[in-house]
């Protein structure tokens, strides 16, 4: 059994009017019970089922895709591949294939390709964390796919961009391979001058959801 030295938490937090898809109604978070009138704490909270850091199913795409509880569970952890683009990509720029092949030879069959543009550090309702965030070009997508990976993540809002035309080329190429898509991480730059890492990823087992919030953490 493989015995890890160190956990990295990679995920964002989830709370009440949490930043979230800028369409999508707020999360609400309220007490159906205090420990002041019941002698015990229980929660409600209503959000998007792809708020905060969580991963996106096939079914978010395609109509006939596989929904998230059926997706086999063994996907979600393995061997990942952090491309470190702190510093080099920009606010609404595509991240293409030039990006990635620097990374070619780290990157094979069954990996998880993580992308650290270091925007999880802007987190907020500023516009260039809601609209601006960097994003993963359909050209980038297809060269991921042919390389045969199981999941990509990424540390902003959304894998594709906000602005129309590049939000659904990427999520097509990459949902109709079957390959989950992992989004609003926070990579620290401990862990991102490492370069890899094992990541675990595990969505709630949501019934027919097209994604689920998941606790992403990484092992070294």
């Amino acid at each position: 059994m493989t015995q890890f030295k160190k956990f990295y938490d990679l995920s964002q937090p989830v709370y009440d009017h949490c930043p979230g898809w800028p369409t999508y109604e707020p999360t609400v978070v309220r007490y159906e019970a205090t420990y002041e009138q019941d002698r015990f704490n229980a929660e409600q909270i209503r959000l998007n089922s792809h708020t905060g850091t969580h991963l996106d199913a096939p079914f978010h795409f395609f109509p006939d895709g596989k929904t998230i509880d059926q997706l086999d569970v063994s996907l979600f952890q393995g061997d990942a591949v952090i491309v470190d683009l702190r510093g080099i990509i920009q606010a609404k720029q595509g991240i293409d294939v030039s990006h990635l092949e620097p990374y070619a030879d780290k990157i094979h069959e069954g990996s998880i390709v993580l992308f650290d543009t270091g925007w999880n550090e802007k987190r907020s309702f500023d516009k260039e964390y809601m609209n601006d965030w960097p994003y993963l070009t359909g050209e980038g997508a297809e060269w991921l796919k042919a390389k045969g990976i199981k999941g990509v993540g990424i540390d902003t809002l959304s894998m594709g961009g906000w602005y129309e035309g590049t939000g659904r080329p990427c999520h097509e190429a990459l949902l109709s391979g079957g390959i989950w898509i992992l989004e609003e991480i926070s990579i620290p730059d401990e862990l991102a001058k490492l370069g890899s890492c094992y990541l675990m990823a595990f969505p709630i087992k949501l019934k027919g959801f097209s994604g689920g919030p998941a606790r992403a953490v990484a092992a070294v």
